[in-house]
């Protein structure tokens, strides 16, 4: 068959049925249909209920989608005319997407109490978002909400959005799929990241960077696409997978468009050199966004990165592991050394975050189904890790709001013992120490890419890593063994919101640190594409 007639028959109709898996697709259901519901309870509900029927709404549709996940676990199929891959990976990821939504979601609706703050910031009872995100900062519309108590509650359906937007986005089969799954969580994120009650500019600085680059990364997205569906005369991931094992006479359009479409995909995991909008945008943002976004943007990010190179792609390995291996690189040793300069905790955290993104790499790069297992279980365990980190940065605040200098951290563990080992837990399964998720995370995904061939890279991850550990260690010290400064912030009492979501993060971090195989043996099963 020659490489014409090879085009020719992909670019045929497919043969999928057209009608609708309503089975297959409720988890995504649920969680869209919940937003809608909490969209008709903004506007119509009265205000005074809207926060705990949003709130109960959040966590219903989420613990409820879960549970479809769960009924669901077996399957292999595909749904909407093949758009949609129900598989292992997607199961896996989806579940570990609404597990690490619904404490966010926890985090999101945390409103405090007057017995949790300190008397001189007792409007923090009113949360981390701003009562009029319509109105100019600072203004007199937006001093007057505050004095009222006004309770920002557009924020649980927004959210609601963005998850179900990440559910379709590991589970895409088609490139189309994607970019709306794409644009689905992205969209409201950039809303999101602009409605920080303190700190006003700052966070509608950080919404502006993240829109204007998530616009430029969803061009080279779309365009990518374009590229490719030149080459294979198809945007399903089997078709294009078809058409570069039968070979063309522009695999020059393949490469240019994995390029371009990697450009969107690595984007949103924060990869380098598309990183520089993490640090600010973390920042910037809420608090309980930011924790959001660290954590299922990420899982959800990868999980598209997963299906496109290992189910698009195979037959290219040779070509694209070269690219992945200089990204992987350059983001562990961007994120572990530039961490070390930072003097802000969310700053730090960000770059953590970067390095964590390039350790999550060296699994990808291992092209093999110990890879990929390994790279899903790194994303469960990093997920709670990183939820109950950016929970205690929320605990830690003076009359101005939350405190992320690090240097006023001094003391913090003296004063406040308890807040100060759970964080410092969380810090050491970031590290890598063993005994936490971490350590079993890094293990698995360096294991994984050092039988793939790929030795080198888990040398730069381990020093890498090293390095990271400095920086960790070197906050614990500041935390436990140094004088508190004379304008030391509060810890404040958290509520059983925050309270919840700290402890199922450190629980969870000791668990898969202790007993991991459960997991890892979960994420071995799910590790296979269907196709």
């Amino acid at each position: 068959m020659s490489s014409f007639d090879g085009l020719t028959l992909l670019a045929e109709p497919a043969t999928h049925s057209t009608s609708v898996e309503y089975g297959l697709l409720s988890p995504m259901l649920i969680v869209f249909g919940v937003a809608v519901v909490g969209v008709l309870v903004e506007a119509f509900a009265p205000r005074a209920v809207r926060y705990p029927v949003q709130l109960v709404l959040g966590i219903g549709g989420l613990a409820a989608a879960f549970v479809a996940v769960i009924a669901l676990a077996g399957t292999r199929s595909l749904a909407m005319a093949g758009s949609v891959a129900v598989d292992g990976p997607t199961l896996f990821l989806q579940g570990t997407i609404l597990l690490v939504a619904i404490p966010a979601v926890l985090l999101i609706g945390e409103r405090g109490s007057g017995d949790t703050v300190p008397a001189e910031n007792h409007d923090d009872a009113l949360g981390s978002f701003t009562p009029q995100a319509s109105s100019v900062p600072g203004s007199v519309a937006e001093q007057e909400a505050t004095k009222a108590g006004v309770a920002q509650t557009e924020v649980f359906p927004l959210t609601l959005f963005a998850v179900g937007g990440m559910l379709l986005f590991p589970a895409s089969n088609d490139l189309l799929t994607m970019f709306v799954a794409l644009e689905v969580f992205s969209l409201p994120l950039y809303l999101l990241c602009g409605l920080a009650r303190r700190r006003r500019l700052l966070s509608q600085e950080a919404a502006m960077k993240y829109f204007l680059l998530g616009a430029f990364s969803s061009a080279f997205f779309i365009f990518g696409i374009a590229l490719l569906y030149g080459y294979a005369g198809t945007v399903t991931l089997s078709g294009i997978a078809d058409a570069a094992r039968i070979g063309t006479e522009n695999d020059s359009f393949l490469w240019l468009g994995t390029a371009l479409l990697a450009v969107g995909l690595l984007f949103k995991v924060g990869a380098v050199p598309f990183h520089s909008w993490i640090p600010d945008v973390y920042q910037g943002a809420p608090t309980p966004i930011t924790s959001f976004m660290a954590t299922a943007t990420k899982i959800a990010g990868f999980g598209a990165i997963l299906r496109v190179f290992y189910v698009a792609l195979p037959n290219e390995y040779v070509n694209w592991r070269p690219l992945m291996w200089g990204v992987a690189i350059a983001t562990m040793v961007v994120g572990s050394v530039v961490a070390l300069t930072q003097t802000d905790m969310k700053r730090m955290l960000a770059y953590s975050a970067i390095a964590h993104t390039g350790f999550i790499l060296t699994g990808v790069v291992a092209d093999s189904d110990a890879g990929l297992s390994a790279t899903m279980f790194y994303l469960l365990a990093y997920g709670f890790s990183t939820l109950g980190a950016f929970a205690v940065v929320t605990l830690v605040r003076d009359a101005d709001g939350e405190v992320a200098t690090l240097n006023r951290w001094a003391g913090l563990g003296r004063r406040s013992p308890l807040i100060g080992v759970v964080f410092a837990l969380f810090l050491l399964a970031f590290a890598g120490i063993p005994l936490t998720s971490g350590f079993i995370g890094k293990f698995a995904v360096f294991q994984a890419a050092a039988e793939g061939g790929a030795a080198p890279l888990v040398i730069v991850g381990v020093l890498c890593s090293a390095i990271a550990a400095y920086f960790y260690v070197r906050v614990i010290v500041l935390m436990f063994f140094t004088d508190p400064v004379d304008d030391a912030p509060t810890v404040v009492v958290p509520s059983a919101l925050t309270s919840s979501v700290i402890g199922l993060g450190a629980g969870v971090t000791l668990i898969l640190g202790v007993l991991p195989q459960p997991a890892l043996d979960l994420a071995e099963r799910a590790a296979e594409f269907v196709r």
